[in-house]
């Protein structure tokens, strides 16, 4: 178009030849910004991409707030648009909170995601008080990370083996209902006779952490990489007693430490510790609101994928000490799938115990 216009441009004779010139070249400029005007104009009318919420379970200090934040600060590059991503602590009952909202009020359209508790999912199954949301209908978007459970005792208790654990009482602290820190030592008094006293009100670990350094609690079940990331030097340094791991299978790098399901005694409570710990394959679960349209769950799960490779992100998750091993969406929602498939008579046992 542009050649078109310049040359059925003509300019009088009398004008000197090198202005004539001048003056092709400047109108042929002028058609140039003509027609680049009206998409230079869309581009800055377009509208911004609208801010996603991040959702964190839990209020400040802990594992999950840690790894909700990190992924706050990178998913939104990989978003359409790369929106804003604002994290915001929801904390309240072990982050059923949290879930409740997901799944029955926060928008369906993409711009609210969380992060809740890995056993959260296991609550409306056992009939938890207050789980009000369907776990097999919430939109799974990813979890970077598997999860090892630890009992710990600190350097003071009296019980500083899981031997001990059998004799001697060990007070810990807990932080709300669906989370391991009360359901598994709970379910473990009554399954293999250990002797857990639980102490309840604890916002997140972090607070807790610091009543085991006030001399309040003694102990806590907790995420091995929430540990890590809280207290680096605990482990190294004796401060606390590894009494017991827990998962879905043997952490190898904790060798010689007892694994929970070694310490039953009767088949049936070998299969009700499984079920028990069956959280534990779900990690740092993301999640969305339930019924999304099927684009925007595929560019949220697509989002998390590209942040898990990010070479920023992974980074920064080393500098923090975090444990980087993600599973997709989809795996998430089949685990889910397998879990609310176990047969009624042990999920009907395990809920009669945390409950």
């Amino acid at each position: 178009m542009r050649s078109a216009t310049f040359n059925a441009l003509a300019f009088p004779s009398e004008i000197p030849a090198h202005t004539r010139m001048q003056l092709r070249q400047f109108s042929g400029v002028l058609v140039s910004l003509i027609v680049a005007a009206p998409a230079a104009l869309a581009r800055a009318e377009a509208p911004a991409a609208k801010p996603v919420q991040m959702i964190i379970g839990f209020g400040p200090g802990g594992g999950y707030d840690l790894w909700g934040r990190t992924v706050a600060r990178y998913i939104g590059r990989h978003l359409p648009g790369h929106p804003t991503v604002i994290a915001q602590n929801m904390p309240g009952a072990g982050s059923y909170t949290a879930a409740n909202y997901l799944f029955n009020i926060a928008p369906r359209d993409g711009t609210v995601l969380g992060i809740i508790a890995r056993d959260a999912a296991l609550g409306p199954l056992s009939g938890a008080t207050g789980a009000r949301f369907d776990p097999t209908k919430l939109s799974w978007v990813g979890t970077p990370a598997k999860e090892t459970n630890v009992c710990i005792a600190y350097k003071t208790a009296r019980v500083q083996s899981v031997a001990d654990l059998f004799d001697k009482e060990l007070i810990l602290g807990d932080t709300g209902p669906g989370t391991g820190t009360r359901s598994y030592p709970k379910a473990l008094n009554a399954l293999i006779g250990t002797k857990f006293k639980i102490i309840g009100g604890f916002p997140a670990s972090s607070d807790v952490f610091l009543a085991m350094e006030r001399g309040e609690v003694e102990g806590i079940c907790e995420s091995l990489d929430s540990i890590r990331v809280r207290r680096p030097d605990w482990i190294p340094t004796k401060t606390v007693s590894i009494l017991f791991q827990g998962g879905v299978a043997p952490n190898p790098e904790l060798g010689g430490i007892p694994f929970v399901l070694d310490l039953a005694r009767t088949a049936e409570a070998r299969q009700a510790i499984e079920f028990l710990y069956a959280g534990q394959g779900i990690g740092r679960p993301f999640v969305a609101p339930p019924d999304l349209p099927a684009e925007r769950l595929k560019g949220l799960r697509q989002a998390f994928n590209a942040t898990m490779q990010d070479a920023e992100f992974i980074a920064e998750t080393k500098n923090s000490k975090l444990e980087l091993a993600p599973e997709d969406g989809e795996h998430l929602a089949a685990l889910i799938t397998k879990i609310y498939a176990t047969p009624k008579p042990i999920v009907d046992k395990v809920t009669s115990l945390i409950k």
